[in-house]
């Protein structure tokens, strides 16, 4: 248990760091979510071969965990577009929201009640980011694109638990980065026309950060994820997972000194998020649900 645990918190550092690779990889948002896809997916190929867990799918069904990877490449469009527009706090405070759209989404979706508790908690998230949208205007347009990404975030999670069943986690997250790359490469050059850029290949030191990003914080992470799950509660898992944000934010104040950059609103709201969360899981707690450890949801970032 001592091992699982390091691992769980490992595995929440490595994921607190996705949000700074978004901000010292140098290209714009479409090209590092393309290139993080495309080498995700060979790394996460190579390794499931020699594990040798790699499942065949039938057509009709690979279809449709690929679509699904188009939600997850349009989240980190937005995602990424948020942390270059304003910084790594905001980006990843305003992925917060996830759980405010998933209260509203989800039972549209799969037509249940609404739980008015989830809501009434997912509402101090929203007056979080509404102190945080108004403390600069500066960060607006890149608040707005978190709130966008919090939004597919939710929904990928949603569209991913409908067409999950009956597949390992490691082959639908295989087909979902390769579905997510083909897809955002079909779009690409009407992107690049309308964001055009000097260079559609890397910088040396970009290539070893994209590198980093895919092998360490994608496949190695998805990995530890699965080898903590097996002893740790999912439950305590997604509890954990809360720390992410606070390890991002805290990351980007030391490496790019962002801590100048924020006023008393900022944390004002930050701790209304952070509160949310909490109550949320207390509720969680409270009424013994059984959490589903969905790993796909960590790859929102």
């Amino acid at each position: 248990m001592k091992e699982a645990f390091i691992k769980l918190h490992l595995s929440v550092l490595i994921a607190g760091g996705t949000g700074i690779f978004g901000r010292l990889i140098s290209l714009n948002e479409g090209l590092l979510v393309w290139y993080r896809m495309l080498l995700a997916t060979l790394i996460f190929y190579v390794v499931l071969i020699m594990l040798k867990k790699l499942h065949r799918v039938p057509w009709h069904d690979m279809k449709r965990i690929a679509s699904v990877g188009l939600l997850l490449a349009a989240h980190w469009l937005f995602f990424y577009g948020s942390i270059k527009a304003s910084n790594v706090s905001i980006g990843v405070v305003c992925l917060s929201l996830m759980s405010f759209f998933t209260a509203l989404f989800e039972p549209l979706i799969n037509r249940h009640r609404v739980s008015w508790w989830e809501m009434l908690f997912s509402l101090l998230g929203v007056l979080g980011i509404f102190l945080i949208f108004n403390f600069d205007t500066r960060y607006r347009a890149g608040i707005g694109m978190g709130v966008v990404s919090s939004a597919l975030a939710s929904l990928f999670t949603i569209c991913n638990k409908k067409v999950s069943a009956g597949y390992p986690a490691s082959t639908m997250l295989l087909y979902e980065m390769g579905g997510g790359f083909l897809g955002l490469t079909c779009i690409l050059p009407v992107y690049l026309y309308f964001f055009p850029v000097a260079s559609i290949l890397p910088a040396m030191n970009d290539w070893i950060y994209l590198l980093l990003f895919a092998s360490v914080c994608t496949v190695w992470l998805y990995i530890l994820q699965i080898q903590v799950l097996k002893q740790i509660s999912a439950f305590t898992f997604n509890l954990t997972y809360n720390l992410e944000p606070i390890y991002s934010i805290i990351g980007a104040m030391i490496l790019f000194g962002e801590a100048r950059d924020l006023n008393f609103s900022f944390y004002i709201g930050l701790g209304l998020i952070f509160m949310s969360v909490v109550l949320q899981s207390l509720n969680v707690l409270m009424q013994n649900k059984k959490f589903t450890p969905y790993i796909y949801v960590k790859w929102k970032r």
